[in-house]
């Protein structure tokens, strides 16, 4: 019998739970209440048992359930501070960590897809898990050749979980949508389906990851682990240390908070630039700092992990989105809208009056508008909350834009990788990252000046 709760009737009760206890702690709360205790007291502690029952189901299935709990964890910044504070530790706990896989699951897969012999070719490996997430888990150990590896191992049935727990999650997206004020969940679980099979194929990421350690071989700021050995349900990687982003964002020093921001924000717009590919899982528990950096040991650089997930952009990121953002801060609404209408941001049917726009997006791309920017939780929950209110301009707006299925991982990944940020609390060189990398930002008409100036 697998470890990995396989039978949809099992890992669908279990998800079928969560409303039902939802619904059970509200009752429970109105009771409080009518004892005499504060609703603020009630709702606090209603949130904070809610918060449990979530994490804790998402956390025991792994499979999907825990992907779309790591794929809301890097919102955890849009939340109104009363809600964010229950949730944020449970979120925390998705990032880095999940119940492990018994030893003799992960001794089974490796015979199958090692050989009866895989004990020989590492000279150590270590049974207890370093670390867990949504598909796999991963092992310390020391290759045949002296390297030390980190070992991932695919749970057995670990397709058919995370399709199983996507569709029945789609089921509860009303439900589970609150936990992030305008946001609409739906689409997101959809997506995560979309690339369930991606993200299942150990063999694609093993290129995706070795093209981007080949890349950032001799990069003074980003380290990505080497491939040193890949199968069906495994793949071994070179091991980096480091200290955890999510340590970072509870407990870091600001001189450390403000290098991991500046190094995450040089990554996703230098990646796809450099690659063509765009690491597209940026949740905390996929980035390490680690010391020796360009200015030496006190300084740092920026390990990347898991490359299960990537958008392909043969060109780097379209030159549209540099484009129009360069456009918006220029104030040429015209010609934004124009821009936006040919992409497919805004349907034919629809016409929208091009200084709405304009307004709706200025605050939003605030921190490209700048020298240096500070990502804030509270810069953050005045953006949804803007567009969460239903009274609000931007609310209106937002419903006629269209997102096209090209950009949509690209939108998801900018929003987590700003909402990371918002989590570092950093001080960011925007502006710098995305004159160098991303293409159509700069204006043309710099780099005349600069070849006539040469």
């Amino acid at each position: 019998m697998s470890d990995l709760p396989r039978k949809a009737v099992t890992r669908t009760a279990k998800l079928a739970a969560l409303p039902l206890g939802i619904a059970g702690r509200a009752t429970w709360g109105f009771g409080k209440r009518i004892v005499g205790e504060s609703a603020e007291l009630v709702g606090r502690e209603l949130q904070q048992r809610t918060a449990d029952q979530l994490f804790k189901v998402l956390g025991e299935l792994k499979g999907g359930a825990m992907k779309f709990g790591q794929a809301l964890s890097v919102f955890e910044s849009a939340l109104p501070e009363e809600v964010a504070g229950p949730y944020r530790a449970a979120l925390t706990k998705l990032q880095e960590a999940a119940p492990p896989m018994p030893t003799r699951t992960v001794h089974a897969v490796l015979e199958e897809r090692l050989g009866e012999g895989w004990h020989e070719l590492f000279l150590e490996f270590e049974d207890k898990p370093a670390a867990a997430a949504s598909i796999g888990q991963v092992h310390r150990g020391v290759w045949h050749d002296g390297r030390e590896v980190a070992v991932k191992v695919q749970y057995p049935g670990a397709g058919e979980a995370l399709l199983s727990d996507l569709n029945q999650l789609s089921r509860f997206s009303r439900l589970l949508g609150p936990l992030i004020p305008g946001m609409d969940i739906k689409p997101l679980i959809t997506e995560l389906k979309d690339r369930v099979s991606e993200e299942l194929d150990y063999g694609l990421e093993a290129q995706a990851q070795q093209a981007h350690a080949e890349e950032f071989a001799d990069d003074p700021d980003v380290l990505v682990p080497q491939v040193v050995h890949q199968s069906d349900q495994v793949l071994i990687t070179e091991w980096i240390d480091g200290i955890p982003m999510s340590e970072i964002i509870a407990d870091g020093s600001q001189e450390q908070r403000d290098r991991a921001g500046q190094l995450l924000a040089r990554f996703l717009f230098s990646g796809p630039a450099r690659t063509g590919l765009l690491h597209a899982d940026p949740h905390p528990g996929n980035f390490r700092l680690l010391p020796g950096g360009p200015e030496g040991e006190d300084d740092w650089r920026l390990g990347v992990l898991d490359f299960g997930t990537v958008d392909r952009l043969p060109g780097g990121l379209p030159a549209t989105i540099g484009e129009s953002l360069r456009m918006t801060l220029d104030g040429e609404a015209e010609t934004v809208y124009e821009l936006l209408c040919e992409e497919g941001f805004v349907k034919e049917s629809i016409e929208l009056d091009p200084d709405a726009v304009l307004d709706y997006l200025l605050p939003i791309i605030e921190p490209a508008e700048v020298e240096e920017f500070t990502f804030t939780r509270g810069w953050m929950r005045s953006q949804a909350a803007r567009i969460a209110d239903p009274r609000s301009p931007a609310y209106q707006l937002a419903k006629q834009l269209n997102l096209p299925p090209s950009y949509l991982l690209i939108h998801r990944v900018t929003l987590s990788t700003i909402g990371v940020l918002c989590q570092l609390g950093a001080t960011v060189r925007l502006r710098e990252e995305l004159e160098e990398w991303l293409p159509g930002f700069e204006d043309p008409a710099d780099g005349e000046e600069a070849v006539a100036e040469a």
